[in-house]
């Protein structure tokens, strides 16, 4: 892996780690409680960071595929209304729409999931040489 990739890829596996973990605890207990919405936040914020720096590499020469920038850049999205939606429903909502919050957790998530792991397998293949 070249150097300029390690630390994007240390943010976007500490979003998806932050991440799941947020989704499938949530999920667990049926409840969104404030803990969640701290990880939901650590986990956009490793994405956000991760992202900014992919874009620097993309300044230097570094081209992603279209697929992987639009997918990224509407897993971002998602991820950031879902962060703003959780905030919004343990400040403001009811116990109810809380409880319910989990249902639509996972489907974001499983977006999340296409760039992340097309950006995985697109980093590992850049990186082999074969002659």
């Amino acid at each position: 892996m070249p150097r300029e990739l390690i630390l994007p890829a240390l943010l976007m596996t500490a979003a998806f780690v932050f991440y799941t973990t947020g989704v499938f605890t949530e999920r667990a207990v049926r409840d969104l409680r404030g803990w969640h919405v701290i990880v939901f936040w650590l986990g956009l914020a490793c994405d956000s960071l991760g992202t900014e720096r992919m874009m620097q590499l993309v300044a230097v020469g570094e081209e992603p595929t279209l697929v992987h920038a639009v997918t990224g850049g509407a897993a971002l999205l998602l991820m950031a209304g879902h962060t703003l939606w959780a905030t919004w429903a343990l400040l403001r909502g009811s116990k109810k729409m809380r409880a319910k919050f989990h249902r639509y957790s996972i489907a974001v998530w499983a977006i999340w999931l296409i760039p992340y792991f097309g950006g995985m397998i697109a980093g590992m293949t850049n990186g082999l040489d074969i002659r």
